[in-house]
């Protein structure tokens, strides 16, 4: 069981299933026996350790796509607004509706960070190591470890209740893992994790899942 603020270090030879554990987690794969039983609107976000990267948008377009919730939340908004603008039964039913939605999805809309999330982009994207200068450039410029980071930046501003993460230090420099191992401790969800970096696991993780030979060990330990 994954317990709620949980940061699990699963480790393993190579070839253990450390991977293949995750995919199941993830609802990617299927396990061969027994069930996953997750939490209703329980949300999980899956850093594998290789992905593919659209090359359609700059960096900032491509990471905005985590916020597609709130830009949803935005789009209907302002198409209420309009509604409202256009409307001249002041006194109506309908109108004090339309008032009552608008009240609920702007407060909704700051629940998640409103318009803030753009800060937030920029604090994510500098903390992985991007300069403000790469903010314009298409993803296709970007090597693979970049895009890597990339997806990770997706992923962290998605927020998602459990984050599984596959070698996330693979393509980070010190300073980047130094800002990842800050906001995964303070990180608000759970977090299980595979990385052949033991000081950053021992620095991030309060439990420890060893896979061998098809059993498991778990330890409340970094």
């Amino acid at each position: 069981m994954v317990n709620p603020r949980d940061r699990i270090g699963l480790t393993g030879k190579n070839g253990a299933g450390k991977t293949t554990l995750l995919k199941i987690m993830a609802g990617i794969d299927a396990p061969s026996s027994g069930n996953v039983t997750l939490p209703r609107e329980m949300t999980i976000g899956y850093l594998p350790q290789q992905m593919t990267v659209t090359d359609s948008r700059t960096l900032l377009e491509e990471v905005e796509l985590a916020f597609g919730g709130l830009m949803q939340l935005k789009a209907e908004m302002a198409e209420l607004h309009h509604q409202i603008a256009v409307r001249e039964d002041f006194h109506s039913p309908e109108y004090f509706k339309l008032l009552d939605l608008v009240h609920d999805k702007s407060h909704h809309f700051e629940i998640l960070g409103g318009d803030n999330y753009g800060a937030e982009m920029e604090r994510t994207l500098i903390g992985l190591g991007f300069e403000r200068s790469d903010f314009l450039r298409a993803t296709s410029e970007f090597s693979g470890g970049w895009r890597m980071r990339i997806e990770l930046a997706k992923l962290l501003l998605q927020k998602p209740d459990l984050l599984l993460l596959d070698e996330p230090t693979n393509h980070l420099d010190i300073e980047s893992i130094q800002w990842l191992e800050d906001f995964l401790k303070n990180y608000s969800g759970s977090v299980m994790l595979v990385s052949h970096d033991k000081a950053f696991l021992d620095n991030v993780t309060n439990r420890t899942i060893h896979l061998s030979l098809g059993r498991i060990s778990d330890q409340k330990m970094n």
